[in-house]
């Protein structure tokens, strides 16, 4: 049984492998991919403890190489629900025997989903159960449902004229740099934007984005405790994705030291991080 919230606008579900949101709905609407494979087959997987893509899917901490596949465990792993009213639900994912073996350091991560009016919050909140510094990254891959022709859609950024974005490269970060002219603070979308992969910026200065459905507004994304993104699609896939990161993928000439990776976090010995980020619905 797929636990769900809701109140008198929206109701969510989720799944417990990966505490994965799989359906945020209004009376008559669907707003999150339904996670068919012929395209891609999640909706909104959490990213933890690493986003992107490792060089040769390995990192070193203290001499020792560990192996961590694209966007770590987090996504595969069944979560524990430890509190829950009608609109609010909390998950629970801790350290075991087998994370230690990828990633080794003993941490609880907590995703809260809140429900208020028209408006949905994620929220992160990273424990660090040492008494040394945890290095992590996380991010969501909310994946927003486009039922119409993609190019009914646009983005509109609250504070960008132009997007500056690293292009991806074999799944690393290269050090190629992209430029995108916005007209009105609006990206058409089209899926020859995606045709080397996700759009990856290291800073962006916008923190709310909304997704435009035939010149009317759809709904507002907002990511304000997050200073990395990515948007992303598959050519004739049917959404998009918002994601909002702490960290992202390896550069090419990466050293694999975890501590001293681009974009890593290095959360404090028995210190917690919280971040969040919501979609609402106009």
């Amino acid at each position: 049984m797929n636990p769900t919230i809701e109140n008198i606008f929206l109701k969510a579900t989720f799944n417990l492998k990966g505490a994965e949101l799989i359906s945020l709905k209004s009376e008559d609407r669907e707003y999150i991919w339904e996670g068919n494979s012929k395209f891609w087959g999640k909706h909104s997987p959490i990213l933890f403890p690493i986003v992107g893509t490792l060089k040769n899917n390995v990192y070193k901490y203290e001499d020792k190489e560990y192996s961590l596949s694209r966007h770590g465990f987090a996504r595969d792993l069944n979560f524990t629900v430890i509190a829950k009213e009608a609109s609010k639900i909390t998950f629970s994912l801790k350290s075991t025997n087998e994370t230690y073996l990828l990633y080794p350091f003993h941490f609880e991560l907590q995703i809260s989903y809140i429900l208020e009016d028209k408006k949905l919050t994620v929220e992160f909140v990273v424990f660090n159960s040492n008494n040394f510094t945890m290095p992590f990254s996380i991010g969501g891959h909310p994946a927003l449902s486009l039922p119409n022709n993609f190019k009914d859609y646009q983005l509109s950024f609250e504070d960008n004229n132009e997007l500056i974005y690293f292009k991806l490269k074999t799944d690393l970060l290269s050090n190629t740099i992209k430029k995108i002219e916005l007209k009105n603070n609006l990206l058409d979308l089209n899926y020859e934007l995606f045709d080397e992969d996700a759009l990856v910026f290291k800073t962006i200065s916008s923190k709310k984005i909304k997704l435009i459905e035939n010149k009317k507004p759809l709904l507002l994304f907002s990511f304000a405790s997050f200073p990395n993104f990515g948007i992303w699609t598959k050519s004739e896939a049917p959404f998009i994705c918002l994601e909002p990161w702490l960290g992202y993928s390896d550069t090419e000439n990466s050293s694999g030291d975890i501590e001293n990776k681009e974009g890593i976090y290095n959360l404090p010995k028995n210190e917690t991080k919280k971040l969040y980020y919501s979609i609402e619905i106009f």
